[in-house]
């Protein structure tokens, strides 16, 4: 793999590899072989059975011999290796079947979207792009985090924050389910924006800098998160909370309108006092 510009090819090849090698044979009511499995997974002529291609075909493709597969065959290896729909959606933009969005990336707030974000006090938001940099934010957002702000432009980036920034990487107790989720989501928008030389730089630094990170980019795990909870652990309001919706504007679709809500009465006492 390289981090320079996304290679569909080599990419295709080794997701296709560890998806295979997920699959447990028996959850798919294949029959059982005498002969004992040297790997875990399916066998390359059972993903072909089910898909319905040749058992050539799929070596070829996953040694990346530069085949283009068509829509269709797409749809099939998908629906044979039982593939989310996230994960389907990353499937179809490294085989370069999807629509490419030819917008350049968002690098600056739309000033109807900057407004909104302030305008929702006093829920805390922020905006980003697909490479989680920030770029607007609420007062409520800089008492819940940090003032954005005060940090290089460069830095103002979400997973820059959570696995760098030395009190942001102490906020969520559950810190080790946020990189995670975090880094499915970067590898998915890597694949949908395979010319952004300014994410796959940032990818390149995480890995060359971050275990963790370097460690679960490997594992090639693929999410959208619209949705979801975490839990902080704030320094002047103590355990917080929250709930959080991510919204996608149909005029600017490379922005990323993330809401956050208080979880419970007592986490939005602490938000109350933290935001007065």
């Amino acid at each position: 793999m390289t981090t320079h510009t996304v290679d569909p090819t080599q990419e295709l090849a080794a997701f296709l590899r560890t998806r295979r090698e997920r699959l447990d044979p028996r959850d798919l009511g294949l029959p059982s072989r005498r002969q004992a499995r040297r790997t875990p997974g399916l066998r390359r002529e059972e993903v072909a059975e089910l898909a319905g291609v040749s058992v050539d075909y799929v070596v070829r493709l996953e040694q990346g011999r530069g085949l283009r597969p068509s829509a269709d065959v797409v749809e099939a290896l998908a629906r044979a290796l039982r593939l989310t729909p996230v994960e389907r959606a990353y499937f179809f933009d490294l085989a370069q079947q999807r629509p490419r969005n030819t917008d350049k990336p968002a690098t600056t707030a739309a000033p109807p979207l900057a407004q909104l974000v302030t305008d929702l006090s006093p829920l805390p938001a922020m905006l980003m792009n697909h490479r989680y940099d920030i770029l607007a934010w609420n007062h409520e957002m800089t008492r819940l985090l940090l003032d954005f702000g005060t940090l290089p432009p460069a830095r103002r980036n979400a997973m820059w924050l959570c696995l760098v920034h030395p009190e942001i990487r102490e906020f969520y107790v559950d810190r080790g389910r946020v990189v995670r989720e975090g880094i499915a989501h970067l590898r998915a928008a890597w694949a949908a924006h395979p010319e952004d030389r300014a994410l796959t730089g940032l990818i390149a630094e995480f890995i060359t800098r971050d275990e963790e990170f370097a460690r679960l980019w490997a594992e090639r795990d693929i999410k959208a998160n619209g949705r979801g909870d975490k839990v902080m652990r704030h320094p002047d309001a103590g355990m917080i909370g929250l709930r959080f919706e991510v919204l996608v504007p149909l005029q600017d679709p490379d922005h990323r309108l993330v809401i956050f809500r208080a979880a419970d009465g007592e986490s939005q006492s602490a938000l109350d006092r933290l935001c007065a």
